[in-house]
Protein backbone atom coordinates (compact mmCIF):
# COMPACT_ATOMS: atom_id res chain seq x y z
CA UNK A 1 0.00 0.00 0.00
CA UNK A 2 2.85 2.33 0.77
CA UNK A 3 4.25 1.93 -2.73
CA UNK A 4 0.95 2.88 -4.37
CA UNK A 5 0.67 6.03 -2.30
CA UNK A 6 4.25 6.94 -3.11
CA UNK A 7 3.68 6.39 -6.86
CA UNK A 8 0.49 8.40 -6.85
CA UNK A 9 2.31 11.27 -5.13
CA UNK A 10 5.05 11.10 -7.74
CA UNK A 11 2.47 10.97 -10.51
CA UNK A 12 0.58 13.91 -9.05
CA UNK A 13 3.81 15.91 -8.82
CA UNK A 14 4.63 15.11 -12.44
CA UNK A 15 1.14 16.14 -13.59
CA UNK A 16 1.36 19.42 -11.68
CA UNK A 17 4.83 20.11 -13.08
CA UNK A 18 3.72 19.31 -16.62
CA UNK A 19 0.63 21.48 -16.34
CA UNK A 20 2.73 24.41 -15.06
CA UNK A 21 5.10 23.96 -17.99
CA UNK A 22 2.26 23.72 -20.52
CA UNK A 23 0.45 26.71 -19.07
CA UNK A 24 3.63 28.75 -19.46
CA UNK A 25 3.82 27.74 -23.12
CA UNK A 26 0.13 27.99 -24.00
CA UNK A 27 -0.01 31.79 -24.05
CA UNK A 28 1.37 34.01 -26.76
CA UNK A 29 4.14 32.75 -29.04
CA UNK A 30 6.31 35.45 -27.50
CA UNK A 31 6.16 33.63 -24.15
CA UNK A 32 8.62 31.04 -25.44
CA UNK A 33 11.00 33.78 -26.45
CA UNK A 34 10.77 35.31 -22.98
CA UNK A 35 11.46 31.92 -21.42
CA UNK A 36 14.43 31.38 -23.72
CA UNK A 37 15.79 34.86 -22.98
CA UNK A 38 15.65 34.15 -19.26
CA UNK A 39 17.95 31.13 -19.65
CA UNK A 40 21.67 31.81 -19.35
CA UNK A 41 23.63 31.68 -22.60
CA UNK A 42 25.66 28.55 -23.19
CA UNK A 43 29.28 29.54 -22.59
CA UNK A 44 31.73 28.02 -24.99
CA UNK A 45 29.05 26.76 -27.31
CA UNK A 46 30.41 28.36 -30.48
CA UNK A 47 32.69 26.07 -32.49
CA UNK A 48 35.56 28.55 -32.28
CA UNK A 49 35.24 28.72 -28.48
CA UNK A 50 35.25 24.94 -28.17
CA UNK A 51 38.30 24.67 -30.41
CA UNK A 52 40.02 27.46 -28.47
CA UNK A 53 39.38 25.69 -25.16
CA UNK A 54 40.71 22.43 -26.58
CA UNK A 55 43.78 24.20 -27.92
CA UNK A 56 44.53 25.72 -24.53
CA UNK A 57 44.13 22.35 -22.82
CA UNK A 58 46.38 20.60 -25.35
CA UNK A 59 48.98 23.35 -25.05
CA UNK A 60 49.00 23.12 -21.22
CA UNK A 61 49.40 19.35 -21.54
CA UNK A 62 52.35 19.74 -23.92
CA UNK A 63 50.48 18.32 -26.92
CA UNK A 64 51.59 21.10 -29.24
CA UNK A 65 50.57 19.36 -32.47
CA UNK A 66 47.00 18.91 -31.25
CA UNK A 67 47.04 22.44 -29.85
CA UNK A 68 48.10 23.79 -33.24
CA UNK A 69 45.25 21.91 -34.95
CA UNK A 70 42.70 23.20 -32.45
CA UNK A 71 43.88 26.81 -32.65
CA UNK A 72 43.85 26.61 -36.45
CA UNK A 73 40.28 25.30 -36.33
CA UNK A 74 39.26 28.15 -34.01
CA UNK A 75 40.73 30.63 -36.49
CA UNK A 76 38.92 28.99 -39.39
CA UNK A 77 35.68 29.50 -37.45
CA UNK A 78 36.53 33.08 -36.39
CA UNK A 79 39.38 34.83 -38.23
CA UNK A 80 39.32 37.70 -35.69
CA UNK A 81 40.02 35.53 -32.64
CA UNK A 82 43.28 37.06 -31.42
CA UNK A 83 43.58 34.56 -28.58
CA UNK A 84 43.52 31.71 -31.08
CA UNK A 85 46.16 33.46 -33.20
CA UNK A 86 48.38 33.83 -30.12
CA UNK A 87 47.92 30.16 -29.25
CA UNK A 88 48.66 29.18 -32.84
CA UNK A 89 51.88 31.22 -32.87
CA UNK A 90 52.98 29.71 -29.54
CA UNK A 91 52.17 26.19 -30.77
CA UNK A 92 54.19 26.75 -33.94
CA UNK A 93 57.08 27.98 -31.77
CA UNK A 94 56.97 24.81 -29.68
CA UNK A 95 56.86 22.71 -32.85
CA UNK A 96 59.89 24.70 -34.09
CA UNK A 97 57.93 25.84 -37.14
CA UNK A 98 59.25 29.37 -36.85
CA UNK A 99 58.25 30.48 -40.34
CA UNK A 100 54.60 29.69 -39.53
CA UNK A 101 54.93 31.38 -36.12
CA UNK A 102 56.29 34.51 -37.83
CA UNK A 103 53.17 34.68 -40.01
CA UNK A 104 50.87 34.27 -36.99
CA UNK A 105 52.71 37.02 -35.07
CA UNK A 106 52.42 39.31 -38.09
CA UNK A 107 48.63 38.81 -38.07
CA UNK A 108 48.52 39.38 -34.31
CA UNK A 109 50.44 42.65 -34.53
CA UNK A 110 47.97 43.88 -37.14
CA UNK A 111 45.00 42.80 -35.01
CA UNK A 112 45.94 43.96 -31.52
CA UNK A 113 49.18 45.89 -31.87
CA UNK A 114 52.30 45.41 -29.80
CA UNK A 115 50.71 44.47 -26.50
CA UNK A 116 52.93 43.26 -23.64
CA UNK A 117 51.54 39.73 -24.00
CA UNK A 118 52.25 39.51 -27.72
CA UNK A 119 55.70 41.09 -27.28
CA UNK A 120 56.48 38.65 -24.47
CA UNK A 121 55.51 35.67 -26.61
CA UNK A 122 57.46 37.07 -29.55
CA UNK A 123 60.48 37.50 -27.26
CA UNK A 124 60.22 33.86 -26.23
CA UNK A 125 59.97 32.99 -29.93
CA UNK A 126 63.33 34.68 -30.48
CA UNK A 127 64.85 32.83 -27.51
CA UNK A 128 63.78 29.52 -29.04
CA UNK A 129 65.34 30.55 -32.34
CA UNK A 130 68.57 31.53 -30.62
CA UNK A 131 68.22 35.16 -31.71
CA UNK A 132 69.11 36.65 -28.35
CA UNK A 133 69.57 40.24 -29.55
CA UNK A 134 66.02 40.35 -30.99
CA UNK A 135 64.73 38.57 -27.88
CA UNK A 136 66.29 41.16 -25.57
CA UNK A 137 64.94 44.07 -27.61
CA UNK A 138 61.42 42.59 -27.79
CA UNK A 139 61.29 41.60 -24.12
CA UNK A 140 62.60 45.04 -23.09
CA UNK A 141 59.72 46.63 -25.01
CA UNK A 142 57.30 44.24 -23.30
CA UNK A 143 58.71 45.08 -19.87
CA UNK A 144 58.53 48.81 -20.57
CA UNK A 145 54.83 48.40 -21.37
CA UNK A 146 54.13 46.20 -18.32
CA UNK A 147 56.95 46.45 -15.74
CA UNK A 148 55.36 44.20 -13.12
CA UNK A 149 54.50 41.29 -15.41
CA UNK A 150 56.04 38.11 -13.93
CA UNK A 151 55.95 36.26 -17.28
CA UNK A 152 58.07 38.92 -18.93
CA UNK A 153 60.45 38.90 -15.96
CA UNK A 154 60.76 35.11 -16.23
CA UNK A 155 61.51 35.29 -19.95
CA UNK A 156 64.16 37.93 -19.33
CA UNK A 157 65.74 35.63 -16.73
CA UNK A 158 65.57 32.74 -19.19
CA UNK A 159 67.19 34.94 -21.82
CA UNK A 160 70.02 35.84 -19.44
CA UNK A 161 70.59 32.17 -18.68
CA UNK A 162 70.31 31.05 -22.33
CA UNK A 163 72.56 33.78 -23.68
CA UNK A 164 75.33 32.95 -21.18
CA UNK A 165 74.93 29.16 -21.44
CA UNK A 166 74.92 28.93 -25.24
CA UNK A 167 76.82 30.80 -27.92
CA UNK A 168 74.64 33.20 -29.91
CA UNK A 169 73.63 32.24 -33.45
CA UNK A 170 74.71 34.56 -36.18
Amino acid sequence: MYRVVNRSNALASAVVGLSVLLSACSGNPGDLELMAAAEPPLFGSLPSERALSKGKRYYRDGDYGLAEQSFRLAIEEDRNNSEAWLGLAASYDRLRRFDQADRAYKVLFKMVGQTPTVLNNRGYHYILRGDYASARQTLAAAQAADPGNPFIRNNLSLLDWESTAKPAKL
